[in-house]
């Protein structure tokens, strides 16, 4: 069979295109295309399958590949012809109009079934279109300016086949004798009639005169109108804020599906949750954080209804239950102790009065089978951890080391441990048949779920003890300073070594996202500048002030000194501290303050004592000798520095600034021109010299991660954003966060009308106050907005008002952003009934505060909420009012 590869691509002298062909069971085979005129290529190659699937890369004339697809093209072949001549675009990710090809899509195309596309000997010419489209009542017509394609009567339009989810096909036979012009259209079937057509110039096709040969003229996207093209509106939620009547003083998974009932009646097709997976490392409120799991598999059992097991709790325990339940439930805010403690203990009832049932439930057998790689670890680690008090293995007495062959035997009969082995499976068993329960009952109504990846892993993880060489465990991830903390956040999380991750493909990766796949259709990937670079701190630092960029290209001896900086390490490395230093941080106490912590060099400077000369040695000793003054003074002090220093593998010291250099002690005491010389050095490091490391950095790895999934994908890319980042996320066809409180650039605030189609566009986040909240932080700026965003006259009302809240959430809805999602708390805000009379118990997170009790609790029931129809069919007159419907 021969093929006949055709696309137009301009390249620049010396690059050359080739065309990469998958074959499965075979390694990938190359061909080189041969240049023509006008940035025409093109190759002959035999080939033997009806199916295939290939991206041309870009190279350079020593074979370096300099471009690449990142969306393969799939192809099958008609049986009835042996030659095919394929005419191809370079298939962008980032068209708008075609990525849509997710599951997001694929639940409004929930019963779609596969068309033919007849292929007769007679036909000259094959249309294939990738147009995932959002309506079911819509299909894609083809017309052109000859009679085989109907002279362009859009009553007679030539009605194309889905042959696959989002592709569309059709055979015809055009003359011989005229160039053709076409275009796509659209089809209402409910009325039979074409109701547009793609916006553009015409497209051509060339005339086929070769009676053996089939072309094929591939598109890639449709050229859809903005009104035509997929607008939702959903509403943010983490699972544990949901109360129901059936809640156990948390949200559980069996509450989402009243409200995707709630979302049904208010036109809302998305509800966007946090991290749901088990953060139970100690049993205290600090084990609230959702963003420090155990496992990036097992699910947290806080969300599982004990009343919905499968089996019944004892009798003797249900009047127990049911009045710990009506006590929790009563709560204004979660009780995370007494909510899980208690939690366990019915569970755990539950396990023991029907484990006979259990162990012999072949279901629950083909579960464990089904998902042993992930789940016999963790089941071995919260056995482990419940025994020693401490998800900390290197404390552990046992099984310090993970050796996969010694964990098997948790699953024995045999051993001691087996039953509880069998109860922490058990219950992810449990858990995994609520959530998919809530889901398939959620996709039933319409409704998607959008998941929250976490960037990082817990140090105490299952991940970090079965697989330890995949992270860098002698450092810690966070972020660099930013409006939300001067600081910068300590995460606390090891770091990911990538290097060994890309060994095997990034396959850990994979995986993790083929977990997610069970249960969402959209993943929000939470601070994806993680994957362009990591803010790293040694594991002396507490606080992220005192991190740096990894990977980076650092500063070396040889540009201090073409610099004329003279790099002195104990200046510049160690904190700076002098007499007036002293006194501007420690007043009275100084001499007291020096005595303990410090060596006095006699000449007016200081230098903490080795025992005191990192943060964490300080947070230590003060752990066991208390005073939140001097502790919070001196950590402090231990950041008063220029640059950090990092080791390389090769013995070489290289050095980072420290973010805010300008702002620190020790930099106020340089010469004018030292000064200055540093400063232009901080400038080119921290937005300059980076940006080509870190968007290869990104290349290197989101691609080949994101291919691995149909979920839409959107990116959290707020923060210290380089200018890298949303490249590569609009090449990739990642929608960006955008929160109106925290525009990148420097204005005050960003308006929603500018917003392009691949945004999620929002008012507030769970990091940040809530907006009736904001409104009372900096009148100053709150006043500014009313004027200038709002359009209003006169004085700020004191409080946010339910008609200014609505205002707010229109502009977010009136726009081109695909997706416009709001927490639930701005939705109370819009109804001075139904908002919250105690409006400080309504913000989620403070990311200032480390560690932080999430336990927000939405304060109305569920059931309530769906009946408020008044209320619910406002919301639902401004979904459909802004086309999000």
């Amino acid at each position: 069979m021969k093929l006949y590869f055709n696309i137009n691509f301009k390249t620049k002298m010396g690059e050359k295109l080739q065309v990469l062909v998958m074959e499965e069971g075979t390694e990938d085979k190359i061909h080189f295309l041969k240049y023509t005129d006008n940035g025409n290529w093109n190759a002959e190659v035999d080939y033997f399958s009806k199916t295939i699937s290939y991206k041309y890369q870009l190279t350079d004339d020593g074979g370096n590949i300099l471009d690449e697809e990142i969306s393969l093209h799939y192809l099958n072949f008609p049986h009835n012809y042996n030659e095919f001549s394929i005419y191809d675009y370079w298939n962008l990710k980032n068209f708008p109009e075609n990525y849509l090809n997710n599951k997001i899509l694929k639940n409004i195309w929930q019963n779609f079934k596969p068309e033919k596309a007849a292929v007769l000997k007679k036909h000259t010419h094959l249309f294939r279109l990738e147009a995932p489209i959002y309506k079911t009542n819509w299909r894609v017509v083809l017309l052109g300016n000859c009679e085989a394609l109907e002279n362009w009567e859009w009553l007679n339009s030539v009605a194309m086949s889905q042959t696959d989810f989002g592709v569309w096909e059709v055979a015809v036979e055009l003359p011989q004798n005229q160039i053709i012009q076409y275009k796509y259209g659209l089809l209402n079937t409910d009325t039979g009639k074409v109701f547009d057509l793609e916006y553009g110039n015409n497209r051509f096709v060339l005339a086929n005169s070769e009676k053996n040969i089939l072309q094929i003229k591939s598109d890639h996207f449709f050229k859809f109108k903005s009104y035509e093209m997929y607008h939702a509106a959903g509403v943010a939620v983490p699972v544990f804020a949901l109360r129901s009547e059936n809640g156990f003083g948390v949200g559980e998974f069996s509450d989402l599906k009243i409200l995707a009932d709630w979302a049904k009646k208010t036109n809302l097709s998305l509800i966007q949750i946090l991290p749901i997976n088990d953060t139970t490392a100690n049993f205290t409120w600090t084990d609230s954080y959702p963003y420090a799991a155990i496992s990036v598999y097992a699910l947290h059992p806080q969300y599982l209804s004990v009343e919905n097991l499968e089996y019944s709790l004892p009798k003797n325990l249900v009047e127990e239950f049911k009045t710990k339940k009506s006590e929790l439930n009563a709560l204004d805010l979660i009780d995370y102790e007494l909510m899980i403690s208690g939690k366990w203990k019915y569970i755990k009832a539950v396990f023991e009065e029907s484990k006979d049932e259990i162990l012999k439930d072949r279901n629950f057998k083909k579960f464990i089978k089904d998902h042993e790689g992930w789940l016999l670890p963790y089941a071995a680690f919260c056995v482990q951890r419940d025994k020693y008090k401490t998800p900390n293995f290197s404390n552990w007495k046992t099984h310090k080391k993970y050796i996969a062959g010694k964990i098997a035997v948790f699953f024995s009969p045999k051993s001691k441990d087996y039953e509880e082995a069998m109860l922490h499976s058990w219950v992810q068993y449990q858990l995994h048949l609520q959530l998919k329960d809530a889901v398939d009952y959620s996709h039933s109504l319409g409704i998607s779920l959008k998941g929250d990846l976490p960037i990082g892993i817990y140090r105490y993880s299952v991940e970090a003890w079965t697989e330890p060489e995949l992270f860098g465990m002698d450092f810690q991830a966070g972020a660099p300073p930013d409006q939300f903390t001067e600081l910068g956040q300590n995460w606390e999380f090891p770091t990911y070594n990538w290097e060994a991750m890309k060994e095997n493909g990034y396959q850990w990766w994979k995986n993790r996202f083929k977990a997610l796949e069970q249960y969402f259709d959209a993943m929000r990937i939470d601070h994806i500048l993680g994957f362009f670079r990591i803010w790293r701190m040694p594991m002396s630092a507490t606080q992220g002030i005192l991190g740096y960029f990894y990977p980076a290209v650092p500063v070396r001896m040889e540009e201090f000194h073409a610099r004329n900086i003279p790099f002195n390490f104990e200046r510049y490395c160690k904190p700076f501290i002098n007499d007036e230093v002293l006194w501007d941080y420690f007043g009275e106490e100084r001499e007291a303050i020096h005595n303990e912590f410090m060596y006095n060099h006699c000449d007016g400077t200081y230098t903490l004592k080795e025992e005191f000369d990192t943060q964490r040695k300080l947070k230590d000793y003060f752990e066991e000798n208390p005073h939140p003054w001097a502790e919070e003074k001196l950590i402090s002090l231990c950041a008063n520095v220029l640059f950090l220093q990092e080791d390389k593998e090769n013995g070489e010291a290289v050095y980072h600034p420290r973010f805010n250099i300008d702002k620190t002690d020790s930099y106020k005491f340089l010469s004018d021109a030292e000064k200055q010389a540093i400063y232009d050095l901080y400038l080119d490091y921290f937005f300059k010299r980076q940006d080509g490391l870190w968007y290869q950095s990104a290349m290197e790895k989101l691609p080949v991660i994101l291919n691995s999934t149909d979920m839409l994908i959107c990116g959290e890319d707020l923060g210290l954003v380089p200018n890298c980042v949303p490249q590569v996320m609009e090449r990739l066809g990642i929608t960006a966060l955008k929160v109106q409180r925290m525009p990148s650039d420097n204005s005050p605030w960003y308006n929603p009308k500018n917003s392009g189609y691949m945004n999620v566009v929002t008012a507030s986040s769970h990091d940040s106050s809530t907006l009736r909240q904001w409104w009372h932080e900096d009148r100053t700026l709150t006043q500014k907005y009313f004027n200038q965003q709002l359009g209003q006259y006169g004085t700020a009302p004191w409080n946010l008002e339910p008609e200014l809240a609505e205002m707010i959430m229109k502009q977010h809805l009136y726009n081109e952003a695909m997706l416009a999602v709001f927490p639930i708390q701005e939705y109370f805000a819009t109804d001075s009934h139904l908002a919250n009379p105690e409006m400080q118990n309504e913000r989620i997170n403070e990311p200032a505060v480390f560690p932080h009790y999430w336990r927000y609790r939405m304060h109305l029931n569920l059931e309530d909420l769906v009946k408020q129809d008044d209320f619910n069919s406002k919301i639902s007159s401004w979904i459909v009012e802004s086309n999000r419907i």
